[in-house]
């Protein structure tokens, strides 16, 4: 039997692994999306396909890992996995998101015994379909968004399955930068199994297939202590998703969350039908967004394993807009995969504010600039997330220029390495402070400003912006954020202001404004410190008018605080007077 001290070493050796492996496909891909942006996620699973280990990486994909492992082996049948094979699969009604985000999953073997699975998910710039870049906003079925891998074997005992890559080859616009990717992300998992092997060599088969039970099983009992210091009791919460990807009518969603010693419920099947356009969120990727929450409000520091999500029941509507039904289109899954987690954020926010703050912009605000590059008629394509503002909370403002909370560890795209690779001029980058940001006891954070200019003949833009309509809400008091979009300036046209296009011609000159949104305020404005009203004043980010307006602080021409006519003033305001 393992001891405790020899348990942990063994669990964060399981951890390091998949760090390993997350760094190693970082630094050998080919595509900015994930050496600059980091859009993928690392783990390790048991032979049964249930989590043990995760490195740090995009939240939205963590909670994918397990269900892409089980789904390979049900498809790939237990008789037919052997060492060195690995699998790709990208089905986002079974095990997905979009048909970008490719898994691919490693057996484990130590001689003749599988003890676990490698996984990663990232991001390919690249897989066909109807646009540039792949995903798309304006798409109306699965067909039109690139190649389905159905969790079939691109090696097989360490032998590629060339027909199966020179199909991928064929239907990629970038192939060298496709395959770039897929030959690292192969080779990262090959790290992640050899460390597993010299652990299993270390300690023994049998004693570390032991100790993964054990973690496991820890894992429920701490979730299951912190599941008691929550509320208890049933939360609701509803909002809208600006529009169904095609029409302008809005998508009405809804959660109930059940929280008991035992069980914690979240109730989706209230929430409007699956949409016709590219939004919809697969039962896998609805799924991981309401354990990004859980683990945000159980237990965000600690390793996560299956044990911690075993307390956990996801319940969608078949057909609706967070569990699609085959051939509706997923995109654009994170317009309303998002709403997931910010539904629970949103009903258990008043109850536990020590723990979530105001609502965050929210949309990953994703776009695409493509074309064939004029230097040397070889195509390029940036895909990227956008950061945006946060909300106040308890004791502190929100954060600023801070990526989406399903994108997590991703990071913003270097200016320089854009301008450098791409016929891309960076005109601006700079926070939002004129569409500003929730006001509050503790303000939101604010959105950014990126202007991108054309420096080529020719170029596409796709981008999906959510948030935009409804802009994300304030908390006990404090007002809501400010909207997502983006604005494309042509010469001799009127600006364009809009929320999503698809593969919208650009030529040279032409300039992408993106605009990202403010988080919302905590607690009223008029109880905001005004010394931090001053120092926002100072900073920039607001007017001594706006001081005035928006918080009732007076702030004097040699930048101080009239204490005594803000006092005065408040107190009308606070009075209703």
């Amino acid at each position: 039997m393992i001891d405790d001290f020899t348990l942990d070493i063994i669990e964060n050796s399981l951890i390091a692994a998949a760090e390993e492996s997350f760094i190693s496909f970082g630094r050998t891909s080919k595509s900015p999306v994930i050496y600059e942006v980091l859009d993928y996620a690392a783990g390790i699973t048991d032979y049964k396909g249930r989590l043990v280990a995760q490195a740090n990486g995009v939240p939205g994909f963590l909670g994918t890992l397990d269900l892409a492992v089980q789904e390979c082996i049900k498809k790939i049948g237990e008789d037919r996995i052997y060492p060195n094979d690995i699998y790709i699969i990208n089905v986002p009604y079974t095990s997905g998101t979009h048909l970008n985000d490719v898994t691919l999953v490693m057996p484990i073997f130590v001689e003749k015994t599988l003890v676990g699975f490698s996984s990663i998910k990232g991001h390919w710039s690249e897989v066909g379909g109807m646009h540039f870049g792949s995903w798309t906003s304006d798409s109306t079925e699965i067909y039109q968004e690139g190649l389905i891998f159905p969790g079939i074997k691109l090696f097989e005992r360490g032998k590629p399955n060339k027909a199966l890559i020179e199909l991928i080859k064929a239907n990629v616009r970038t192939p060298d930068m496709t395959m770039g990717d897929m030959e690292a992300h192969a080779a990262a998992l090959r790290v992640a199994s050899r460390r597993v092997v010299e652990l299993c060599k270390k300690y023994g088969v049998n004693a570390i297939l032991d100790s993964i039970e054990r973690l496991m099983s820890k894992g429920e009992k701490l979730i299951r202590l912190k599941l008691k210091e929550l509320p208890h009791g049933t939360f609701y919460a509803e909002d809208m998703i600006d529009d169904d990807g095609i029409s302008d009518n809005p998508i009405d969603v809804k959660a109930k969350i059940e929280i008991s010693d035992d069980k914690f419920v979240v109730d989706l099947t209230e929430s409007g039908d699956q949409a016709k356009g590219s939004i919809n969120s697969p039962l896998c990727a609805t799924i991981s967004a309401a354990r990004t929450i859980f683990k945000a409000i159980t237990d965000p520091h600690g390793p996560a394993n299956d044990g911690n999500f075993r307390v956990m029941d996801v319940k969608a509507r078949p057909g609706s807009i967070f569990n699609p039904l085959p051939p509706a289109p997923t995109s654009t899954y994170w317009e309303s995969m998002a709403f997931v987690t910010d539904l629970v954020w949103k009903a258990l926010a008043p109850y536990i504010p020590d723990k979530l703050s105001a609502g965050h912009f929210l949309s990953v605000c994703a776009t695409i600039v493509g074309g064939i590059d004029d230097r040397n008629k070889l195509p390029f394509a940036i895909v990227e997330p956008q950061p945006g503002g946060w909300g106040g909370a308890l004791g502190k403002d929100g954060e600023s220029a801070l990526v989406c909370s399903g994108d997590g560890e991703t990071y913003i795209m270097s200016n320089e390495v854009i301008e450098v690779r791409y016929p891309i001029i960076v005109d601006q980058y700079t926070l939002n402070i004129n569409d500003g940001c929730g006001k509050g006891e503790y303000r939101g954070g604010f959105g950014i400003v990126k202007d991108y200019r054309i420096n080529n003949s020719n170029a596409i833009f796709t981008a999906s912006f959510g948030r935009s309509k409804y802009p994300c809400w304030g908390m006990d008091s404090g007002s809501n954020g400010t909207p997502n979009y983006f604005i494309i300036y042509q010469k001799g046209k009127e600006p364009l202001k809009a929320r999503k296009v698809a593969a919208f011609p650009l030529s040279k000159g032409d300039l992408i404004r993106i605009v990202t949104g403010g988080g919302g305020g905590y607690g009223n404005p008029y109880k905001r410190d005004p010394e931090r009203v001053l120092s926002d004043v100072i900073d920039g980010y607001i007017s001594k008018e706006q001081a005035l307006k928006d918080y009732g602080v007076v702030i004097t021409n040699d930048l101080k605080v009239d204490y005594e006519q803000t006092k005065k003033i408040r107190e009308k305001l606070l009075n209703g007077i």
